[in-house]
């Protein structure tokens, strides 16, 4: 900013000697569209490191990755799903809907949550689409979640259109098991290899004092259904002191006769509501206490990217698994990635940065291979690890993360795929008038009007230089802004009016082209410049300068017309 002003001055400076030399000639001095490329790319650089350093004291510190470290595969490698820290991501994680027929305490209100326009969401085609463009660039698992999954009526649809993608390898899905006695044979039918369901009691009143609804008879029927259709279902539990730590051996008995994979999952605090860090119970806490029932408890060999750390009672049935968010991070093998009901894609469970696909997929002739850059765009944003205890970060319970909108990148014209900076292609816009109106004002103080008013300043007629370097900073608007078009002004007007007793300068500046984009940047520099040049001016005698109510007027010829009430 302090270079930009640096150079308004030295514009300003030159304005009324050089005032005829400029119709002709670029103004000694002034960065080229070029060079303020280059500033804005090294500030957005520094800009970004001193981020980090401020991010790391509330994060784990992410070391420099060397050539020893990210060595892969070269498939992998040269993939969109690889990130800076050489994990290669297969499998994404699909929510299918915000909606749930549950109402549980720690997800949402009794009444529900405010849930987006259906035109918001991604339809089944975009969906499908989507999957495919993961599948094609090296996905093999896609689970589907929610909200709850089984509430959209095409779920067996979309199982059926996923499971034909020739190198997907394995559908599954995350579901809370309330009308699996009905949906899961149709689901079999159309190909899902595996299912999630999540369940944190044993106990009916407790289920209906946490869920705020009726079923827990039809979720336990519906995993015995599951059972005897072959599946092994995994039971997701979370732990919460003071809720449900007396049924961790329950859990473990209810391994004894059902081939089921009980998966404890460490709580996520979640700054802001009732449930706090210390209702944790993490994963050392809750092997001590199975082992004070069953010391012979062993660990059991994990696969390289499990979540889970697996266990079992010998000569139990089923076996349990440990997540261990919280105390004991898996981030150095994620290969996971999110997409979001409306299409954003996260690249961490724990993360706030989200991609929209979905706008860049609607956008006006967005191709699928911009799709891969913006996606290989995010996973290489994708941190080392995540916030831990003891981090300030906002942590969430996996059920409220779909109800987090948040965005980094939501059709920005002026981003690429890539998240950097471009310049909007107007060719395709259509040829009109365009007119644009801009205000400001400058606060001067009783001594500075009556100089002004008398034309006794030692630089000279502030209001005619005012005037004249409002009309050079219109037309150098794209030198000053970097991503403004180079635009061929029919007319520039500049008011600058002495309001006495409002002991102020009120300048208006009104902008005309007929071009294929609009002139408000042009109108907002002009009055910009000139309010600068009555400072530059005025400074002199005093510095009580107060320049304001920079804003835009009015705007015509355009897609959207403005007028300032």
């Amino acid at each position: 900013m302090r270079l930009l002003v640096k150079r308004a001055n030295l514009l300003l400076l030159r304005c009324t000697a050089q005032f005829r030399q400029t119709q002709a000639t670029p103004v000694a001095g002034l960065a080229t569209g070029f060079q303020f490329h280059k500033l804005a790319t090294a500030t957005k650089s520094a800009a970004t490191g001193a981020q980090h350093v401020t991010e790391t004291e509330n994060e784990p510190m992410e070391a420099p990755v060397t050539q020893s470290q990210s060595q892969v595969p070269r498939a992998a490698a040269i993939s969109p799903l690889t990130d800076s820290f050489g994990r290669h991501h297969t499998y994404l994680r699909i929510s299918l809907t915000e909606r749930c027929n549950l109402r549980c305490e720690y997800c949402m209100p009794a009444e529900g949550v405010p849930l987006q326009p259906k035109s918001q969401l991604l339809s089944t085609e975009e969906v499908l689409r989507l999957a495919r463009i993961f599948v094609e660039q090296g996905v093999r698992k896609i689970r589907l979640t929610g909200g709850e999954p089984t509430v959209r009526r095409d779920i067996v649809e979309i199982v059926a259109q996923l499971k034909a993608l020739p190198q997907l390898e394995h559908v599954g899905i995350t579901t809370n098991g309330l009308v699996l006695t009905r949906m899961l044979l149709p689901l079999q039918r159309a190909g899902l290899d595996s299912l999630n369901i999540s369940l944190d009691t044993l106990r009916k009143d407790r289920f209906e004092q946490i869920t705020r609804r009726k079923g827990w008879e039809r979720v336990i029927a519906g995993i015995d259904l599951a059972i005897q259709l072959g599946y092994r279902p995994k039971v997701n539990c979370v732990l919460m002191r003071n809720f449900n730590e007396d049924e961790i051996c329950d859990f473990v008995e209810f391994t004894r006769d059902r081939p089921v994979d009980v998966r404890f999952i460490e709580y996520m605090p979640f700054t802001g509501n009732k449930w706090q860090t210390e209702r944790l119970i993490s994963y050392s806490e809750t092997v001590q206490i199975i082992r004070q029932r069953w010391p012979e408890f062993q660990a059991l060999p994990n696969g390289p990217n499990d979540t889970s750390k697996a266990y079992a009672v010998p000569g139990f049935t089923g076996q349990l698994g440990f997540i261990t968010s919280m105390t004991e991070h898996f981030c150095g093998t994620c290969n996971r990635l999110r997409l979001t009901a409306d299409g954003n894609i996260k690249v961490c469970l724990f993360g706030n940065k989200e991609f929209s696909l979905r706008d860049a997929m609607r956008a006006e002739g967005c191709t699928e291979q911009q799709l891969v850059e913006l996606i290989g765009a995010a996973v290489q944003r994708k941190k080392r690890q995540h916030a831990g205890i003891g981090s300030s970060r906002t942590m969430l319970h996996p059920h409220q993360l779909q109800h987090l909108q948040l965005r980094n990148c939501s059709g920005l014209t002026h981003i690429n795929a890539q998240g950097k900076a471009q310049m909007v292609d107007v060719a395709a816009k259509v040829h009109t008038t365009r007119i644009a109106s801009a205000e400001a004002t400058v606060q001067v103080g009783k001594c500075l009007t009556a100089l002004i008013a008398a034309n006794e300043l030692a630089k000279g007629d502030v209001l005619s230089v005012a005037q004249l370097a409002g009309i050079m900073g219109a037309k150098h608007t794209s030198q000053l802004i970097p991503l403004c078009h180079n635009i061929a002004l029919s007319s520039v007007r500049v008011q600058a009016t002495l309001l006495e007793q409002q002991q102020c300068v009120r300048l208006v500046a009104t902008v005309r082209c007929s071009g294929q984009t609009g002139v408000e940047m042009e109108a907002l520099t002009a009055v910009s410049v000139a309010a600068l040049t009555v400072y530059d001016m005025c400074k002199a005698v005093s510095h009580d300068i107060c320049i304001t109510n920079v804003r835009l007027l009015s705007k015509s010829g355009g897609k959207r017309d403005y007028q300032r009430q």
